[in-house]
């Protein structure tokens, strides 16, 4: 199927731009306000300080860039020089209560599920293309589109997709490869797509970092954000509830040793694991009902297919039958081929799917699928739809 860029930002449109105080945001904003738009900048406020009353040592702690964290204020402060020097009028919105509920506790809940969150996506279609924007509508700010920095393209097909005749607005791949974003956006809905572009889309990071020199901008220097909190501050977020500790056994039930709380632990993992074996072990899954880590060898961690539920799709429009794509089941793997149909679960199934749940199989067998993470589907660059993996299938 053909589809269509949409258009960028023009001379005379105002345009709302979520700034974090990264190169990436910082240089979007800088960009449309020299092509002549009306830039609004915003930030969301996420931070409240809580996590560090639980860990007093985190002062004492270099802390590295990341979404959630002290730094904060320093990011805040750096967006409010910019703007004031650049004629942008800013805005901070607080979000902390829907961040709170819809990224921290379903973090936690999830790993304490046995499963491996995706934070970035959570806050992506809830906070940042969600909350936020709310809270712009509720202080009576109107504006064009919504720009952020994310390394993707929005486009629009050319026909119907799935046999009817909506062309709803969709994710496609940025020029850049390597820095391609398009998995942490697949849950945002279309008709929230309809108001976003990408200005960065057809640039690569180095381009970015250059450009961002040569305007002398001070984000140019800042270190890139590695992750949504500190590693310094995950034992503190999860300290609202004791862990509980259990056996790691292997695939033959002998107790290798002992976990230290099946939240610290995820699919594939081979480090901290606190075991001695006589050949390279990695967490083959989690048995949550009897709190037990399972170890296995790397070649045991792969699997044929998986369940996935709660899935989301172009604007609520599902396929009628199979669909053969590709698939991607983390950040870091690479689209592979697949089929995916339409999961009815028999009498032996007790899971409580979310929606309906889709089985995906693979054209090769994948290692270390894990649930709570995301399958995304991708067909011709363009994201078609994605859910969670509920279930892997040997």
């Amino acid at each position: 199927m053909n589809y269509v860029e949409q258009d960028l930002p023009k001379a005379g449109d105002t345009v709302l731009v979520g700034l974090s105080g990264g190169v990436d945001s910082t240089l979007t904003a800088f960009m449309l306000k020299n092509m002549g738009c009306k830039v609004i900048g915003v930030t969301m406020s996420l931070w409240d300080g809580t996590v560090i009353e639980k860990n007093k040592d985190s002062n004492k702690v270099k802390m590295k860039e990341a979404c959630y964290g002290p730094g904060e204020e320093e990011n805040i402060e750096e967006c409010t020089e910019f703007c004031k020097a650049n004629g942008i009028e800013y805005h901070v919105v607080d979000v902390k209560t829907e961040y709170k509920e819809k990224v921290l506790e379903y973090f936690k809940s999830e790993y304490r599920n046995g499963r491996t969150p995706n934070p970035c996506i959570m806050c992506n279609r809830n906070i940042k293309f969600g909350a936020m924007l709310e809270a712009i509508d509720k202080l009576g700010i109107h504006y064009d589109y919504f720009c952020t920095g994310h390394y993707a393209k929005i486009v629009r097909p050319e026909e119907g997709i799935f046999g009817t005749d909506q062309r709803p607005f969709m994710i496609s791949g940025a020029t850049d490869v390597s820095k391609d974003q398009t998995y942490f956006l697949y849950r945002v809905p279309s008709d929230t797509l309809a108001k976003v572009r990408f200005p960065l889309a057809t640039k690569t990071k180095a381009e970015v970092f250059e450009l961002a020199k040569s305007a002398n901008l001070k984000a140019a220097d800042r270190e890139e954000s590695q992750d949504f909190v500190g590693e310094e501050y995950r034992d503190a977020l999860f300290s609202d509830k004791p862990s509980i500790p259990g056996d790691i056994i292997d695939l033959d039930g002998h107790v290798l040793g002992k976990h230290k709380g099946i939240e610290h632990y995820t699919i594939g993992q081979r480090r901290g694991l606190g075991v001695a074996a006589s050949y390279p072990v990695y967490v083959h899954s989690i048995d949550v009902k009897n709190n037990l880590v399972v170890l296995a060898k790397n070649e045991e961690l792969n699997s044929k297919g998986l369940i996935a539920d709660d899935f989301v799709w172009p604007a609520g429009i599902e396929p009628k039958e199979e669909v053969e794509t590709l698939v991607k089941i983390r950040l870091a793997s690479r689209p592979v081929p697949c089929r995916i149909t339409r999961y009815i679960p028999d009498a032996e199934d007790k899971t409580e799917y979310k929606g309906q749940p889709w089985k995906i199989t693979f054209e090769e067998e994948q290692r270390a699928v894990a649930p709570g993470q995301s399958a995304v589907l991708y067909k011709d660059g363009v994201i078609i739809g994605g859910g969670i993996i509920s279930k892997v299938i040997k």
